[in-house]
């Protein structure tokens, strides 16, 4: 009689005698090639035979893509390797992203018999989660309970910010995480030595190595942060008689209710920085009024969010905006530095598509507005302007062509664009101040909504629309003692969809019951 052999599961320490499977879940631009290729040539100087695939992804974010690597000790037997993971067979898996890390588990690479997962917190957003119109981002905390369950060790944390802290990418950190789970059977030593054989970037990625290899230490709980004292947010440069105006600003925020003097100073920064001193008092002016109203509650939750939304509206994206941050040097700064092209040329290209409607807004106030009345004129402004438009601001002629008119700003305030902002801003606030008499949560509620109005030209078109049906809505619900519920409700409904088609059945279902006629 023929026995069968029984399989016995491999302990841990049994590992290095055997073939270590190895995956990497990574998207585009995270470097899960290079850290692939890094460990493949640790393996090899340790005496290992090894093997590296990969399996590249479509869609999601440029790409998921699934690395594989097997590597066993050199003997005189030659080993046989796979070409990809199978679920249940896999020893580390290493996650770039946190997603990522619910894919493999999902998948089945990770198992709490064998698995050591490594991965990130941070998030790279899916495009499902950014053509959201509101917060369309996938909670973590999901993942996090079923790694929790679902690994063997259990290594989680930001490494994306400890690759950033330290002047490094995040595939560097990774391979350092690596090093501190012991999963390998190379010393930190060995890892060490991996990096002066690249001579690239060394002194950042040695500093890499030991943030991520010391944290790796202390387990899975990020480390908790002392939150930033904000002594003065407010940090200006230029001519001593603007800051001394802006002084008296800072200074008025003083007077305001302590739970917003934060809020304050950060929308006054954000003021200031849009337009000029004067546009920052009237922001101050504005969001007094509404202070004077808040009796609601100790958290001063109106005047909060009075602080916030009032600068966000006030520094409304334009064309001179736009062209401002596109020409500002730190920005180039940080694509040469995200590019790695320090000592390197780049080539940089500004995609634009600019309405009639951006046009005619450039314009002086009056003479723009006989071009909006006159359809015949604003289709020519079209036929010259419309389009698809590239700038290549890494040629001087482009680049001072924008720059030219990011420094428009003292002739903002004479343009039609301003016009209309302004005309929205005070209808918008005389609405709030209206509901702040009767209903302070109906007034909270009328504020926050103006989150939904964000971007430029057909995207500002389309969020502005969605965010006058709701203010629509709130004179239907006016007087109502659910009223903020139903405000509430319509923003959340101008949120599930670009075309706003839940938030015109929310309004009809609202005209149904009032007075108003549903064609209205």
């Amino acid at each position: 009689m023929k026995l069968k052999p029984q399989l016995m599961p491999i302990t841990r320490d049994e590992k290095p005698n055997t073939i270590i499977k190895l995956a990497i879940m990574a998207v585009g631009g995270q470097g899960g090639g290079v850290l692939t290729s890094w460990i493949e040539a640790l393996a090899r100087q340790q005496g290992y035979a090894c093997q590296a695939t990969s399996v590249a992804g479509v869609s999601q974010r440029t790409g998921a893509t699934i690395y594989y690597i097997e590597m066993a000790p050199e003997t005189t037997l030659t080993p046989i390797f796979s070409l990809a993971p199978a679920p249940g067979d896999v020893d580390i898996l290493i996650a770039a992203e946190m997603m990522e890390a619910g894919r493999a588990i999902m998948r089945g690479f990770v198992t709490p018999d064998r698995t050591t997962l490594i991965a990130s917190t941070h998030r790279a957003l899916a495009v499902s989660e950014k053509t959201v119109p509101g917060d369309g981002i996938a909670s973590s905390d999901e993942v996090k309970a079923a790694a929790e369950i679902a690994a063997d060790q259990l290594i989680m944390f930001d490494l994306d910010r400890v690759a950033s802290e330290n002047g490094s990418v995040i595939s560097s950190a990774l391979f350092f995480a690596l090093a501190g789970s012991g999963a390998l059977p190379f010393s930190k030593e060995a890892f060490e030595a991996a990096i002066h054989a690249s001579k690239k970037s060394v002194d950042a990625s040695l500093r890499t190595f030991l943030a991520a290899y010391e944290r790796t230490q202390l387990g899975d709980v990020d480390p908790v942060r002392t939150p930033a004292q904000l002594s003065d947010p407010v940090m200006l440069k230029g001519p001593d008689n603007i800051l001394k105006a802006a002084q008296v600003l800072i200074e008025r925020i003083k007077n305001l209710p302590i739970p917003a003097q934060r809020m304050a100073h950060l929308g006054l920064r954000k003021v200031l920085q849009f337009q000029d001193v004067k546009y920052g008092a009237e922001y101050l002016d504005h969001l007094d009024v509404l202070v004077a109203l808040d009796h609601g509650n100790v958290e001063y939750t109106l005047s909060v969010e009075a602080a916030k939304y009032i600068a966000n509206a006030m520094a409304y994206d334009d064309i001179i905006k736009v062209a401002d941050l596109k020409t500002r040097r730190a920005r180039f700064e940080r694509i040469s530095a995200e590019m790695d092209a320090a000592n390197s040329p780049v080539e940089l290209t500004e995609f634009f598509h600019p309405r009639a409607e951006e046009i005619a807004g450039m314009l002086p106030a009056n003479f723009g507005a006989k071009f909006e009345k006159k359809p015949q004129w604003m289709a020519q402004l079209d036929r010259w302007f419309s389009g698809s438009r590239r700038i290549r601001t890494h040629r001087l002629g482009s680049f001072l062509i924008l720059y030219f008119l990011g420094g428009l700003r003292g002739y903002r305030r004479r343009t039609l664009r301003h016009r209309h902002e302004y005309n929205h801003l005070t209808h918008w606030l005389t609405i709030c101040r209206r509901a702040a008499m009767k209903d302070y949560d109906l007034a909270v509620g009328l504020l926050r909504s103006r989150r939904l109005v964000k971007g430029y030209s057909d995207t500002h078109a389309r969020s502005l629309s969605k965010f006058d049906k709701v203010l629509l809505g709130a004179t239907l619900v006016e007087g109502r003692s659910d009223a903020a519920n139903w405000v509430a409700r319509l923003r959340e409904a101008a949120l599930q969809d670009e075309q706003g088609e839940a938030l015109d059945g929310a309004i009809k279902t609202l005209k149904s019951f009032s007075n108003a006629p549903v064609d209205a």
